[in-house]
């Protein structure tokens, strides 16, 4: 592992201090790329205006006409977390806004696949719809798409995927990535490409006289499911999205959010009042996303739609325990994937340029889980594949990828599809995550195909693993007001939590729960406590650690703990 300290502009830094910023924060804003003091603004009106959205207003037309003519509409959703408070955000801001018929249909994951499929739209028409809305999805769905319209359904999709060379013949297009779209915030995730339809929406409402400034909707409301899916779906947190990120922890701290939330909160054992980037992406996020690798989606939905409180409890309890079962299912999968991967080379060896790795006996609902583990592990673009428990598509394998900065992973996946025509049955993503279906026999020639394009692409510099850090942290920083500072801020996707790294002295060091490595450190000449979470090899007496900031409580004490990420030896 080679620790890398990020560039720190000092003019930046200076220009950031003068404004008011804390002299660390500011040290780690500009290391993040912050050039002035305006980017820290995260008031509502600093956010990116909706009339820049592509298709925004388009939208806006045609979701006014429908409200105006009490028409049916119906969101199409997906089963991760950005699409669960895609569609709840949906369904709670048109409803907000005066739509009296909205519903939403969920696929399957295993049934349905991916996306508004041609029997989905069959769906939403025999459901009484007029409107099909997606959310986090559509971009793909050509012939989805096309079967809607057949039906006389009129389409909406909203989206924020990368388009493939064909486009739906929707009637509206929304999404970021579409070409022609100038909307500065490419990474905008699909529950915040919904987020600003609605804002559109009121402003064309407010333009018809349904209501003025004063008495118009609150969709402010709405923030703290937005900030859980754009944290969840590991968007890049660009100024925009912090912002969304930001307002939406200020409300769920003030209490002001929704009741599935704040059980959900409950349920994983965190407090809304202190809530943090790391309680959305590793607290509540994943319990919403297992109901869709395991069971229905629908629960997570209904947990975010329900304004019952006893309700909310309810579901929030039951999301937790698919949560458990999904945790058991990705430790025995990662175990016998790792050992599948590292048969792959010879011990000692650097593992091959990119992974791919299938078992019969592998959940296609937590192939993604696993890829990021390998990939984290082994520090290589990684595939974990699944057979399909679609019915009559027994013959086929579900796929999951994870990438390494350096490798667009959805761009090489195009590239295997040109050169190997047929082997690819259905692809799509981003540059670090994607997925796609194979054929069962084809996976030796897909493993071989991406080997191939890694080969090209990556070289050893890539190839090396590296973590970007904070540098050294000064004595006087390490306290635990400052701690908690540091963790109200909203952190995440290309604006990375503080790591910082230096050379310490090991006092002590014991395994704890036969996993983890309890430290005794000696840091810049003052004794601290430290953890290495997953970690039992021991430590040199002196070692260049990279570490995060917490705070241990015990017995009404509060001290700073150094919880390691790596080691450069």
């Amino acid at each position: 592992m080679k620790l890398v300290v990020r560039d720190t502009p000092p003019r930046i830094v200076w220009a950031l201090e003068q404004a008011g910023v804390h002299p660390l924060l500011a040290r780690l804003y500009a290391a993040r790329g912050v050039q002035s003091p305006e980017e820290l603004d995260d008031g509502l009106t600093r956010l990116l205006p909706p009339a820049g959205l592509k298709g925004a207003h388009e939208a806006a037309v045609l979701l006014a006409d429908a409200i105006t003519a009490d028409q049916k509409m119906c969101i199409v959703a997906d089963y991760d977390c950005d699409g669960a408070t895609a569609c709840a955000v949906g369904v709670r801001g048109l409803r907000l806004l005066g739509a009296r018929h909205v519903s939403y249909i969920v696929p399957d994951r295993v049934v349905d696949g991916y996306g508004l499929t041609p029997p989905i739209a069959r769906r939403v028409k025999d459901s009484g719809a007029d409107v099909l809305i997606t959310v986090d999805n559509g971009i793909a769905s050509v012939d989805g798409v096309a079967a809607a319209n057949e039906l006389g359904l009129q389409v909406l999709v909203t989206d924020h995927h990368l388009p493939g060379a064909e486009l739906p013949l929707a009637d509206v297009i929304v999404n970021p990535n579409q070409p022609g779209c100038t909307f500065e915030s490419k990474s905008i995730a699909g529950v915040g490409v919904m987020f600003y339809v609605l804002l559109a929406l009121r402003a064309e409402l407010r333009q018809r006289g349904m209501f003025d400034a004063c008495n118009q909707p609150r969709l402010d409301a709405l923030l703290p499911l937005v900030a859980l899916g754009t944290v969840a779906d590991v968007v890049r947190l660009d100024p925009n999205n912090r912002r969304l990120v930001a307002q939406g922890l200020k409300r769920a701290r003030a209490g002001a959010l929704p009741p599935g939330l704040a059980s959900l909160f409950v349920a994983s054992g965190r407090a809304a009042r202190t809530a943090t980037t790391f309680d959305f992406g590793f607290a509540l996020g994943p319990r919403i996303n297992a109901a869709g690798r395991l069971a229905d989606m629908t629960l997570g939905i209904e947990c975010l739609l329900t304004d019952d409180a006893a309700r909310a409890d309810e579901l929030a309890r039951t999301l937790d325990g698919i949560n458990r079962e999904r945790r058991e299912i990705e430790g025995d999968m990662r175990e016998q994937a790792l050992a599948l991967a590292e048969s792959l080379f010879h011990a000692g060896a650097e593992p091959p340029p990119a992974l791919c790795v299938f078992d019969p006996d592998f959940h296609e609902g937590v192939v993604g889980i696993v890829a990021s583990r390998l990939k984290d592990r082994l520090h290589r673009p990684t595939f974990v594949f699944a057979p399909s428990r679609a019915p009559g598509r027994e013959h086929e394998l579900k796929g999951s990828g994870r990438s390494i900065p350096g490798f667009h992973l959805r761009d090489a996946l195009d590239l295997v599809a040109k050169r190997h025509p047929g082997v690819l049955l259905r692809f799509g993503g981003h540059a670090m995550a994607a997925g796609c279906t194979i054929a069962e026999d084809r996976f030796g020639v897909f493993e071989q195909a991406l080997a191939d394009v890694a080969r090209e692409w990556l070289d050893a510099a890539t190839l090396t693993r590296r973590l970007d850090t904070d540098g050294a942290l000064q004595p006087e920083y390490r306290r635990a007001d400052l701690v908690d500072t540091l963790h109200r801020e909203v952190w995440g996707q290309g604006f990375a939590a503080p790591t910082f790294s230096e050379e310490v002295e090991v006092i002590s060091q014991r395994l704890v729960g036969e996993a983890h490595l309890a430290l005794k450190l000696k840091h810049q000449g003052q004794p601290v406590d430290g953890i290495w979470f997953g970690h039992t090899a021991m430590l040199p007496a002196k070692v260049k650690l990279a570490f995060r900031l917490d705070v241990d409580e015990w017995q009404g004490a509060r001290r700073v703990r150094f919880v390691v990420e790596a080691a450069e030896i």
